[in-house]
């Protein structure tokens, strides 16, 4: 009985070295594929793909992801292929670090594009600073964004320039004497814009004859634009996203404003939602891009992203593709994915996009123009290339 029992116990143990050995068979076939994985350069990325800032972060996102595809369809970057890892961080600072830390610790990125708004991304760059990691974003517009470090960098203009941009349109070209501001007070994109379109204006004897703020959540503007009615502007600036700009125009035509409403980068997208076009007839706004260029380089890209995704780019959706492309140039100028090398590629880089061509200031700011829209008859149409 004895040995019976020794018998099954050294057949129970070598059916379990069997298995162990099984196991770390099936281990060792999974490592065998890690150097294919690690044969690519890993870049990650942070965008809002669901809630109320979704169709800024989908936009940007899928022109990142073009030019990923496009750039390893051609050999990659440095004899190797770019690997695009992304996530969802909804609109909100927390979540975007969240998401950040795991780019870094878990997916092992050697660079970021990201994030895609301005809250989220003054946050997230103030840990990429800390790390080291080459942070370009596309489309975040705040100053204090690349304020966080040198090894942060942007593709967009920052705020302040647009409201100084716009304060001088409305000025110089549009002959206006007199304007009106309805902000965010809770959003330091909708802050940075304020402040800087109320000091151009008065640099320019622009008088801002009512300045009326809303918070976070609010759908009803009456009030405010009731105030703003009987100020009797010339011009109306509303530098805010384009969701409460929609909201807005609304109901400032509702209210009996006939002032000139004025924009900025955020109101890209803002025809997909409004529920009355009209409300913005005779609309200006600024952004990096306009899809009436007759580059050729940007008609290949309207009509390859259009064909691609069903649905033709927005400004944002151009910037992430420009960011992608940039991000590549300075790794093969560096010839090296090393940070302090991308670093210094990109903080001397000479590059041309489908937005324009970018050097960088010392604040890691391009150097770039703005184009002009207008909104008439349903639709946005390019103006003009401006420089105030």
């Amino acid at each position: 009985m004895k040995m019976k029992k020794r018998i099954l116990a050294l057949t129970l143990a070598c059916m379990t070295l069997m298995f162990v050995t099984a196991g770390c068979s099936t281990t060792s076939s999974s490592t065998t594929a890690t150097p294919a994985a690690s044969g690519t350069i890993k870049v990650g990325g942070l965008a809002p793909l669901t809630g109320n800032l979704s169709i800024y972060g989908i936009a940007t996102n899928n022109g990142i992801k073009m030019a990923v595809d496009e750039i390893n369809a051609k050999g990659g970057v440095l004899g190797k292929k770019l690997e695009y890892i992304y996530y969802d961080e909804k609109g909100d600072a927390t979540e975007a670090v969240n998401a950040y830390n795991k780019l870094v610790q878990n997916d092992k990125i050697v660079a970021l594009i990201g994030d895609v708004t301005s809250t989220p991304s003054i946050a997230v760059a103030q840990q990429a600073a800390k790390d080291g990691i080459p942070m370009i974003t596309a489309t975040g517009t705040a100053a204090d964004i690349t304020k966080a470090g040198k090894n942060i960098f942007r593709v967009c203009f920052i705020d302040p320039y647009q409201g100084e941009v716009m304060a001088s349109y409305s000025s110089k070209k549009l002959k206006a004497k007199t304007a009106a501001i309805l902000y965010n007070t809770s959003d330091d994109y909708s802050i940075g814009l304020t402040n800087s379109f109320e000091a151009t204006a008065k640099e320019l004897g622009l008088t801002i004859v009512a300045k009326e703020g809303y918070t976070k959540g609010d759908v009803d503007f009456k009030s405010q634009l009731t105030k703003i009615a009987s100020a009797k502007a010339d011009v109306l600036f509303l530098p805010v996203y384009y969701e409460d700009a929609a909201l807005i125009a609304v109901q400032a035509k509702s209210s009996g404003i006939t002032a000139k409403m004025l924009g900025a980068d955020g109101w890209d997208g803002i025809l997909d939602k409004i529920s009355d076009p009209t409300a913005l007839e005779g609309a200006f706004f600024c952004c990096g891009y306009s899809a009436e260029s007759k580059d050729e380089k940007v008609q290949a890209f309207i009509t390859k992203y259009t064909e691609l995704y069903k649905e033709a780019p927005k400004g944002f959706s151009a910037q992430g593709y420009d960011a992608v492309y940039l991000l590549a140039q300075a790794m093969t100028e560096a010839g090296s994915t090393d940070s302090t090398k991308v670093v210094t590629a990109l903080t001397n880089i000479n590059f041309s996009g489908i937005t324009g061509t970018i050097k960088f200031d010392a604040n890691r700011n391009p150097i770039k123009g703005v184009v002009i829209n207008t909104i008439t008859n349903k639709a946005v149409k390019f103006v003009e290339n401006y420089s105030k």
